[in-house]
């Protein structure tokens, strides 16, 4: 009974492990197009994922020690895409309000 049951969790944890790949690079896609409102939808379903991979303590058992590795590599690569994404985005924040600067004062000299 108990094989069964380690047979059943084992299953679930590959299926969670396969969606949480899954929502991974489809993130990185949908980053790459520049589409960050559903990278923030598929955020929130990994979140989910997520959180039923600590329930089943997949990461603690040395069987997925590659597939850890491989979602750890998939998460940096979105988290650096996202981070020169906000770094563009401040740049571009940053040109706006020296542009705003630059109004105000041609407006305040005329």
């Amino acid at each position: 009974m108990s094989t069964n049951n380690a047979n059943i969790t084992s299953d679930e944890q590959i299926h969670l492990l396969d969606d949480l790949q899954s929502l991974l690079e489809k993130q990185i896609e949908m980053a790459r197009r520049s589409n960050f409102r559903s990278v923030e939808v598929l955020a929130e379903q990994a979140d989910s994922v997520v959180d039923e991979i600590v329930r089943t303590r997949a990461f603690e058992q040395d069987e997925f020690n590659n597939r850890r590795e491989c979602l750890a590599k998939l998460y940096k690569g979105l988290e650096l895409m996202l981070a020169a994404e906000k770094n563009h985005v401040d740049k571009q924040l940053q040109r706006i309000s020296e542009g705003k600067k630059t109004l105000r004062a041609y407006r305040g000299n005329g």
